[in-house]
């Protein structure tokens, strides 16, 4: 019987952003006791708490998310540990990895740091040739429990929009997934949008 992890991060009212994004309003704008019912008003940033950039993000697509087909977000799940690594570089032990169509998540351990201001400046960031190895083994997928794959000038954002690679963040619980099989739905909301906020879940074998 499948075990289903959940990887997102709650959104919650004033829910931490990235340094320059707008804040998070999450409103309980109708009460059962006042009006009748009760009602909720969401206002987010598409690049808040758990969510999918796509490559329109930079403008190296004019494809909004949504016009992805779904299989995209859907994928066998590959975990790599790479937890105390400041610059993460391709390994030799990747190299005999079967990657293709995968969803690789990243784990950083970040994660706990949540919050804070190193946790969204001070991120680990995935060297090129990792990055462009990930571009020949044509994955679907990268998700991060961190707030970024790299800072800018976002050299690795480009490398794999460029090749159509969508990139998670702000991803939890690693911690409940980490050394097991598991697939991986990561399914952004259906909007017209560069990037968007996301539910996703890790299917544990």
């Amino acid at each position: 019987m499948a075990n289903y992890v959940d990887l997102t991060r709650t959104i919650i009212d004033n829910l931490n952003v990235f340094p320059g994004n707008e804040k998070t309003n999450l409103i309980h704008n109708r009460e059962h006791k006042k009006h009748g019912y009760n009602s909720h008003r969401l206002e987010i940033d598409m690049h808040t708490g758990t969510h999918i950039d796509g490559p329109m993000h930079f403008g190296m697509s004019n494809k909004y998310l949504s016009e992805f087909p779904l299989e995209r977000f859907i994928g066998k799940g590959v975990m790599l540990d790479v937890r105390g690594e400041r610059n993460i570089k391709l390994k030799d032990a990747y190299r005999s990895l079967e990657l293709k169509g995968k969803i690789v998540l990243f784990y950083t351990g970040k994660d706990k740091d949540f919050g804070s201001e190193d946790y969204f400046t001070n991120n680990p960031v995935i060297e090129p040739d990792l990055a462009n190895f990930l571009v020949d083994n044509d994955i679907k997928m990268i998700g991060l429990d961190s707030s970024s794959p790299d800072q800018s000038p976002f050299e690795i954002h480009k490398i794999l929009f460029k090749n159509n690679i969508l990139i998670c963040e702000n991803l939890t619980n690693f911690d409940k997934v980490f050394g097991k099989e598991f697939d991986v739905i990561a399914l952004p909301l259906n909007v017209r949008a560069d990037s968007s906020i996301a539910r996703v879940v890790a299917v544990v074998r």
